[in-house]
């Protein structure tokens, strides 16, 4: 049996030494989100020229983190880890200083492939440094900053955005890392398998390829709406580029001699079906995040900072649990503890399927905190179990697939969001648009009272002008609740049709003994 690689320093420091620039990278996804009007009013941009601070950081993003694999055998992971924690931290300085918003995008790009790289191997790093029956406890440290990250990263935002200016959201990485750097020097170091493999060659057709794939992909879910999707005709060349070399990126990487993914570890059924869970799981973690804030902000009066603070317990919540996950992962199967993650999340869901405009802001929290339990629930054994089956070696491209479906799962989470708001809200208008009508009674009332009040302040014409717009006011707004309760109520069906994948998992056993060479 071959002796299993250990690091020479503790894997419990080298988790926090790791843990540094991972929760830093993961926070920039969604940090900025809330400042993007302060960021357009002071480089003189239009909200949808700055919604391209966020599309620039996520495309970069998701081209680098498939190739984490071929970069950490080919230039040695301590190298790669290293290097990306010093471009995010310097791009993170010019997106502070930056004049411009050409300057602020390029910044992000470079901060973008900066970080995408960094989280899977930080992940790789974490799971080969702990044996394999103390993996779960590395992924309960690990999902502190993956889950609980992009959670606080609005209510962050808004703080520092308030407080101070919109560029301290990015400055405010340069003291983390600058430790992160350090800590990597002295703490990470490349196993022997890394090392034998640094004559890799890099596959070029493949590469180019996936960007084309992965950027016009990200382009089309962040900016679809905005064109009114297939509508608009470059909408449909970037969805026919993103097919074609979608088809030729797998074609290639099948035949290729040496590929820049490997596709084998999908042989494997538990990463598979952890890949599909992890989506879906993606989908609905940044959706609601994305939807909870602008439920608050646009119907019930909110401002932006309020709104972050409805959603911090969902983050303590996952802090708080995650730490009990931890302890209990070896102990309890995986799948149970999955059923009961999806369950909570499903309930949390349909919880929020109920919200009206008379709740109180504890109607919005309870839900959250569950949800913060539920995603607890399923990041770490799902994690565990999606990599429980694979060899060391395999990790490093593993891990780069598995936050990459993170990602997407995540964007596509976003564009549904957005969509289905714009479009339920439409349908919802048309459908009650019919009750305003002379003949209905309530319509009768609610006008007749809006007109007597208003008559008081001017003449009857303008009263009867301004009674109708008040009226389809409060149409528009319950169209756009029954768009939201539409939303929430899929994202818990999307988490109950997903739960029969769980029972597919072969079983996750721990080794009775250490492992040799484990520790």
């Amino acid at each position: 049996m071959q002796t299993e690689w250990k690091p020479r320093h503790s894997p419990w420091l080298i988790a926090m030494g790791v843990m540094m620039a991972t929760f830093m990278e993961v926070l920039d996804t969604s940090i900025a989100n809330i400042a993007l009007p302060h960021i357009a009013g002071s480089l003189s941009a239009t909200p949808e020229e700055a919604t391209w601070v966020l599309t620039s950081y996520l495309v970069s993003n998701a081209i680098v983190l498939p190739t984490t694999g071929w970069l950490a055998n080919h230039f040695g992971r301590k190298r790669v880890f290293i290097t990306c924690i010093v471009m995010f931290t310097l791009s993170s300085a010019l997106c502070g200083l930056a004049w411009s918003l050409p300057t602020l995008i390029f910044a992000r790009i470079l901060q973008g492939i900066g970080g995408g790289a960094m989280v899977p191997i930080a992940q790789s790093i974490m799971l080969e440094s702990f044996p394999r029956q103390k993996r779960g406890a590395a992924m309960a440290i690990f999902a502190q900053g993956v889950v609980v990250a992009p959670i606080l990263g609005p209510t962050l935002g808004g703080w520092i955005t308030d407080s101070y200016s919109w560029r301290w959201i990015f400055y405010i990485n340069l003291p983390v890392g600058i430790l992160a750097i350090l800590a990597a020097q002295w703490l990470v170091e490349d196993p022997p398998y890394i090392q034998r493999n640094k004559s890799a060659t890099i596959d070029y057709v493949g590469f180019g390829l996936l960007a084309v794939w992965l950027a016009t992909l990200q382009i089309l879910l962040d900016k679809g709406q905005e064109a009114d999707w297939f509508g608009a005709v470059w909408v449909r060349w970037f969805a026919l580029a993103s097919i074609l070399s979608f088809a030729g990126f797998i074609y290639w990487q099948l035949k290729a001699k040496h590929p820049l993914v490997d596709l084998s570890v999908f042989k494997n059924r538990n990463f598979t079906i952890g890949l599909i869970l992890m989506t879906t799981l993606g989908a609905i973690l940044y959706g609601t995040t994305a939807q909870i804030p602008l439920f608050l902000q646009t119907l019930m009066g909110y401002p932006a900072l309020q709104s972050g603070y409805a959603m911090s317990p969902r983050g303590i919540a996952a802090f708080i649990t995650t730490f009990f996950v931890g302890r209990i992962v070896g102990k309890v199967r995986a799948k149970w503890m999955l059923c009961v993650g999806f369950t909570l999340l499903a309930v949390s869901s349909f919880m929020l399927s109920n919200l009206n405009l008379q709740v109180a802001q504890i109607n919005v929290i309870w839900p959250s905190i569950v949800n913060g339990i539920a995603i607890s629930f399923i990041f770490v054994p799902l994690t565990t179990a999606t990599m429980s089956q694979l060899a060391q070696q395999q990790l490093g491209n593993a891990t780069g697939l598995y936050n990459l479906m993170r990602n997407l799962g995540g964007s596509i989470g976003i564009a549904f969001v957005t969509t289905m708001l714009a479009r339920g809200a439409q349908v919802h208008q048309a459908l009650m648009v019919g009750h305003l009508a002379p003949d209905n009674p309530a319509f009768r009332q609610q006008f007749d009272s809006a007109k007597h009040l208003l008559a008081h302040h001017g003449d009857s014409v303008t009263a009867s002008r301004q009674a109708y717009n008040a009226v389809y006011s409060l149409l528009d707004q319950q169209a756009h609740l029954l768009a939201f309760v539409d939303n929430f109520f899929i994202f818990g069906a999307m988490a109950v049709l997903t739960m029969p994948l769980i029972f597919l998992f072969k079983r996750v056993t721990a080794p009775t003994k250490p492992m040799p060479g484990a520790h």
